[in-house]
């Protein structure tokens, strides 16, 4: 008995040691990725699965609320404490000066990956010294949303192809905006205001507010501004805005109740004007936008500095971000992908009902690969303010378009000294 104890014992002992030697080894093989990313940013379940996918590595993945854009710049500016993996909206040229942060993507191979994406996006992620900040997530092509219904009983076409064929430039869209508030005795107006035809002129061109090098080039003749602000002016001078601010409780009413006959958004204008406007279903149509295709928004994935295990975690995003997932995310939580392959995919011929049927997807697609590169700078969010506030001015109040305008270059230059 005693021989038999001694040697249970022995046993006993032995397997405790040798689990004690296993415990930290098989830890110490686990490495965690923290992941800072907001609500809808990135599908859930694709983060999951890429747990899956890499079974040595554990996903802390927090979703930050509030000022994501804030939290970022105070970590930046702390020089210490942040993620090993951090989303990036559309304002990722703000963080280029900050480059030193983050780990350029091309040292862990994402010159391998990058035929699969857009150029335009992925040229968005490197800054002008050539160091890519961050990696591709979602895009926000943009189209013409209008009324079927309503094109029709004013004598417009109302077929996707024929309304982009008739209204390709923004001159030909005002005229047929005259001819429906015409013949709706001015009851039913063509767009909704006059910042979103700003916006997608802009979202059009190649030249903004900024060259390269940082130089302000809104005077410049080579420059999209002030014909931007000169067409959106235009729109307001015929009168064909409802002047309704996009998201307001004002937009919701009239897009549901018909006042509205149509405007130009992203790709992503279509969950918020399916929310506004129930009694709708059926009626609105997309169509390639006036004046070009453009973008408006998509996200960014970065790795900052201080991670670790930096191949590792550009790993896991390029994985995240393959063609495959990004239709998964797209399914799942309507992000707009940006990788070439996924614009090739059933679910972008997929018919929706609100849209009669359209599979507006193929609209969206086309337009996605026709965006031009733009470089928007770090200053492009405060000008861009500045110009709206302006624009809303105008719009709303009467302002003087040539007032508002000087107003707007002075405040511009002045944003730009500080």
């Amino acid at each position: 008995m005693n021989t038999h104890r001694m040697i249970s014992l022995g046993l006993l002992v032995l397997i405790m040691v040798i689990s004690g030697c296993a415990g930290p080894s098989s830890t110490e093989k686990t490495k965690t990725l923290t992941l800072w990313y907001w609500n809808r940013s990135l599908d859930d379940g694709v983060i999951k699965a890429a747990e899956q996918q890499f079974p040595g590595i554990r996903i802390n993945a927090q979703k930050i609320g509030g000022d994501f854009r804030s939290k970022i710049k105070t970590t930046l500016a702390a020089g210490s404490g942040g993620p090993d993996i951090v989303a990036i909206n559309d304002w990722v040229a703000e963080l280029f000066n900050s480059s030193e942060h983050f780990y350029d993507l091309y040292d862990l191979g994402a010159e391998e990956i990058q035929p699969d994406y857009l150029d335009w996006k992925w040229n968005l992620g490197v800054s002008p010294d050539g160091v890519m900040v961050a990696l591709p997530i979602d895009t926000g092509p943009t189209a013409l949303y209008y009324r079927a219904d309503l094109f029709e009983e004013a004598g417009l076409p109302t077929d996707p192809e024929a309304v982009h064929e008739q209204m390709g430039t923004w001159d030909q869209y005002f005229e047929a905006g005259q001819q429906l508030q015409e013949h709706f005795n001015d009851q039913v107006k063509m767009l909704d205001n006059i910042n979103n035809i700003y916006t997608q002129y802009i979202a059009q061109s190649e030249h903004i507010y900024f060259n390269e090098d940082g130089t302000f080039i809104g005077e410049d003749p080579n420059s999209s501004m002030k014909p931007a602000w000169d067409t959106a002016v235009k729109a307001a001078e015929m009168k064909l805005s409802a002047n309704v601010t996009t998201s307001s409780s004002e937009w919701n009413a009239a897009m549901n109740n018909g006042r509205v006959a149509s405007f130009v958004g992203a790709v992503w204008m279509k969950e918020i004007l399916m929310d506004a406007a129930p009694d709708t279903e059926g009626k609105w149509r997309t169509a390639r936008a006036p004046g070009g295709d453009g973008n408006n928004g998509g996200s960014f994935l970065a790795i900052m500095n201080n991670s670790q295990y930096p191949q590792e975690a550009f790993d896991v995003i390029s994985w995240i971000q393959n063609p495959d997932n990004q239709v998964e995310a797209f399914t799942n939580i309507n992000l707009f992908p940006s990788a070439t392959k996924s614009l090739d995919t059933p679910i972008m011929k997929q018919e929706e009902p609100f849209f009669g049927n359209q599979a507006t997807g193929e609209v969206f697609s086309e337009s996605a690969q026709n965006v031009k590169s733009v470089f928007f700078g770090d200053k492009y969010a405060n000008i861009n303010g500045i110009v709206g506030r302006e624009l809303t001015s105008v719009g709303l109040q009467g302002k003087n378009p040539d007032r508002a305008w000087a107003d707007a270059l002075a405040r511009s230059k002045k944003e730009l000294l500080r």
